[in-house]
């Protein structure tokens, strides 16, 4: 990405970090190293893992001290969530955070084993419970928690980008419906508020249904 500058609203450190994640990343993409046991790995590759997790653990422990303070702060007002938002989103928890998450579930699909080696996924989990408490201070939180879930009636809208064409189409279904009818060997999930059938394509996914 030599092409990309040095954003005006980002701070010649923040994207200096941000460049050293990617190459991370890029170092740790497999290449020959597709299924290869743990033992056959190169010593470059397990330090460039090793490397990771310190990052990994560098960064969550920083995001841990900022988001209880932004919490305390944004559970004020709307306006305060508005405010503190805009500064968490300018910060590394809206800039490194969002793409190290998606860089390592895709390093996950692409070479499992390595990444368990790594140890990097484990750290992550410790910011779930503030990152769930801050966006639970968000305006139309409880809009966005109902029970009530749309089904988009036709699953082949899924695929075409096609919307119902009217209201009639559409059924409601409770979360717990939801819950139990994949308990019962069913596949549903929710997209943007919408709820989807992907049984069929789970036979055809490449990644397997972990990663569904």
């Amino acid at each position: 990405l030599e092409y990309e500058h040095c954003n005006k609203d980002r701070s010649a450190s923040l994207d200096l970090l941000l460049r050293f994640q990617r190459l991370l990343v890029s170092k740790l993409y497999p290449g020959d190293c597709v299924g290869q046991v743990p033992n056959t790995y190169s010593p470059d590759l397990l330090g460039v893992g090793s490397l990771l997790k310190k990052y990994t653990a560098l960064l969550c422990t920083h995001i841990g001290d900022i988001l209880p303070v932004a919490i305390s702060v944004a559970s004020t007002s709307h306006r305060h969530f508005a405010e503190v938002s805009y500064v968490v989103d300018g910060d590394l928890t809206g800039i490194l955070l969002p793409e190290l998450v998606v860089s390592i579930v895709l390093l996950l699909s692409k070479n499992a084993i390595l990444m368990q080696e790594a140890g990097a996924i484990p750290l992550l989990a410790g910011l779930l419970e503030h990152l769930d408490r801050f966006n639970h201070l968000a305006p139309g939180k409880e809009r966005d928690d109902n029970e009530d879930l749309a089904w988009p009636g036709i699953m082949g809208s899924f695929f075409t980008g096609q919307s119902c064409r009217n209201n009639e189409e559409v059924t409601l279904i409770r979360k717990a419906d939801l819950e139990n009818h994949n308990k019962d060997g069913g596949f549903w999930t929710v997209i943007d508020g919408k709820v989807y059938d992907i049984k069929d394509f789970q036979t055809q996914s490449l990644t397997g249904s972990s990663i569904l």
